[in-house]
């Protein structure tokens, strides 16, 4: 019975004889509703406004057919030229564009208006069309991946990563959003501003940890591309890992970090140093008092629970790095992804054919502001500064002009962020006659949704960190952040008190002066 009903099938005028792509290697022919199809061709030049169901359900690759997606195409032209849809209509484009023939002439066209009766399941049928459509997609990328998996030619990253962008577009070519009639959006718009009441802090993406940048961005967006650049020396890395540890670990966010330039030991030493207040020096040496090893272990522990994720793989390519976070997304449903940092990336073997570094580095943006849309998390990504900043005179601050290897940086970034500590280059007072000591200001230079405006933080060396400045200001630049204190010490302190943290460090009372020596 079925060898009877595939033989007519193709005796019919317009059938196409399977070919060997089509039929598996079960024997099978690849799944399809031609009679569904005939159906719903049928019923678009029965009625005249049929087609508003199922324009944004079928495309002409959703047909098995190759003639039954020429009439598809010939009825869009006519709807595209706003020309009414009917058997006399499509038949005369079909003529108009040498198809008519092919697609089994005018008999055929008018044969299919007689397999339906009205457009009443139209919709219904269309979505059995797509779907049969999305699984011949399936099978043909399947095929096409197995095919390549037995090359050994092959490069195995390069081909999983075409798998899963593979899978990706056939999910966003068929699965698509459809509109929203203004109560339902209202309502959810209302959701929305009712969960964010509940926020009193007004942060509505993931938390930097520093007060004064939060106010600015109300934390880190989703699916934002936030570029962190700036000279050597200026704490890049410092300034990422404080702003992960305030996420992973005040807040309890996941996040990914992807360290090409340090080991993650190494990286994990600057947390602990931050963590313990312990300096690194001390860290690296392991030249620790015993009282120093109790405090080490006491103010980790939270920092060992965190959720944190470090991959240290050198020279990582945009390929790995998208899978891995698609992994890492899937597996801890990652909040954020930091990158440290760009340069150090390797573009895929397409964006680098030509030997061009610029063209590379612009590869890499727009991948990265791919990854984040497409993970809806924020990306944070450390870059350099060209030697441009060095030679110009004043103060030095740096410039989007500045962006190291590719304008595309600059264009595909939410947030450039550039990181400019005064003090390095002899800069001991700011405009208002401040000191700048122990001071690094994040210069908010694009902003896309929001303002632009410079943050100072107080950066603290010999610990690798950074910290609100004005916590700092207040309760001096020793206080870990994360650190609570006993009730009744602001009232003390406001008296004129000294604090006492409750720590093996701290046996006798805290200095009067800051780590830089200035007084409180």
């Amino acid at each position: 019975m079925a060898n009877e009903r595939v033989s007519n099938s193709n005796r019919r005028v317009g059938a196409r004889k399977p070919s060997t792509d089509q039929v598996s290697g079960l024997g099978k022919l690849p799944p399809q509703a031609v009679d569904l199809e005939e159906a719903v061709l049928g019923a678009l030049m029965l009625e005249k406004d049929a087609l508003t169901a199922v324009i944004d359900i079928l495309k002409p690759n959703s047909f098995y057919k190759d003639a039954h997606k020429e009439i598809y195409e010939a009825i869009l032209d006519l709807f595209n030229a706003s020309e009414p849809v009917d058997i006399l209509t499509v038949t005369n484009q079909l003529r108009k564009s040498g198809k008519l023939e092919f697609v089994g002439g005018a008999f055929f066209i008018t044969d299919l208006t007689t397999r339906v009766s009205s457009a009443a399941n139209i919709e219904f049928h269309a979505r059995i069309i797509a779907e049969q459509a999305i699984k011949r997609d399936l099978i043909t990328v399947s095929s096409e991946i197995q095919k390549e998996a037995f090359e050994d030619t092959t490069d195995v990253f390069e081909l999983l990563d075409k798998m899963e962008q593979s899978l990706f577009e056939i999910s966003e070519s068929n699965i698509r959003k459809n509109y929203a009639d203004m109560r339902s959006i209202m309502r959810e718009a209302f959701t929305e501003l009712e969960a964010k009441k509940h926020h009193k802090d007004g942060l509505t993406g993931v938390p930097s940890g520093f007060t004064a940048l939060d106010r600015v961005t109300s934390g880190w967006q989703k699916s934002d591309l936030v570029i962190i650049a700036a000279r050597p020396a200026m704490g890049k890395t410092a300034f990422v890992l404080s702003v992960l540890r305030n996420a992973a670990v005040d807040h309890e966010k996941p996040v990914a970090i992807f360290s090409l330039e340090m080991s993650s030991i190494q990286l994990v030493n600057r947390l602990i140093s931050a963590e313990a207040e312990l300096e690194s020096e001390k860290i690296k040496k392991g030249q620790l008092a015993d009282y120093e090893w109790e405090q080490l272990v006491h103010k980790t522990n939270k920092l060992s629970s965190a959720p944190i994720f470090v991959d240290d793989t050198p020279a990582l390519s945009i390929l790995e790095l998208r899978a891995k976070c698609r992994r890492l997304k899937a597996q801890h449903d990652i909040q954020m992804i930091v990158i440290d940092y760009l340069q150090l990336m390797s573009g895929d073997s397409k964006s680098n054919a030509g030997g061009n570094r610029e063209q590379e580095i612009s590869a890499i943006s727009r991948a990265l502001k791919k990854i984040a849309k497409e993970l809806s998390v924020p990306v944070i990504a450390l870059s350099q500064l060209s030697r441009a900043v060095e030679t110009r005179g004043g103060d030095k601050r740096p410039q989007l002009s500045d962006l190291r290897e590719s304008g595309a940086i600059e264009q595909d970034a939410d947030i450039v962020m550039f990181l400019y500590r005064p003090e390095y280059y002899g800069i001991t007072q700011d405009e208002e006659g401040n000191a700048t000591q122990g001071v690094g200001e994040v210069i908010i230079a694009k902003h896309r949704n929001g303002s632009l405006d410079t943050v100072k933080l107080r950066f603290i060396g010999k610990y690798t960190k950074f910290q609100d400045l004005e916590m700092s200001q207040m309760y001096g630049a020793g206080v870990p952040y994360g650190s609570s204190f006993p009730s009744g010490a602001k009232s003390n302190f406001d008296a004129g008190s000294m604090i006492t943290l409750q720590s093996k460090a701290n046996e006798g009372d805290m200095p009067n002066t800051l780590d830089d020596g200035a007084p409180f």
